[in-house]
């Protein structure tokens, strides 16, 4: 199966929050806005990536990537502030595939890091291990050459 990773659109939200299920919902007592809410307005800023994998028009996985200024990492530090696929599809290569079009905004963005909360399922580590990332306290980190750098890495 060829899996399709695009930058999201506004209609692509509500099925991201479906495949997120609990690990996005919050109460009305933690923000005003819903996690969808917040989604959509994401979709519009500079600051942030929304990127969605898909297979026949179907969103079966998405992954959302937000900068922050770092003067301790000597630029941005990009957070993948979520990644989700849907367990009916191939989740090593879904995975896989959103992680490189992330880490490609992050570097195009001036990102120097690129950080994520250290998943629990070992499976789900591996994967990130498998793209560079490594452990760094209190979650996990990769560096990343920004655009037009000297050290970028060819292919």
């Amino acid at each position: 199966m060829e899996y399709l990773v695009r930058v999201a659109r506004v209609t692509d939200i509500d099925r991201v929050v479906a495949l997120s299920d609990d690990s996005v919902r919050m109460s009305r007592g933690e923000s005003p806005l819903g996690a969808a809410d917040l989604m959509r307005q994401l979709v519009y800023m500079p600051q942030a990536s929304i990127v969605v994998a898909e297979v026949r028009r179907v969103v079966v996985g998405g992954g959302i990537l937000s900068l922050r200024p770092s003067v301790r990492a000597g630029g941005y530090v990009g957070t993948i502030d979520l990644l989700v696929v849907d367990p009916e599809h191939d989740a090593d290569r879904i995975t896989e595939a959103l992680l490189e079009e992330l880490l490609r905004s992050a570097s195009n963005k001036g990102c120097t890091v690129v950080e994520a909360q250290r998943p629990d399922d070992p499976a789900a580590l591996a994967r990130w291990e498998r793209m560079g990332f490594g452990e760094a306290s209190p979650g996990i980190q990769r560096t990343v050459a920004a655009a037009g750098a000297a050290t970028r890495r060819t292919i």
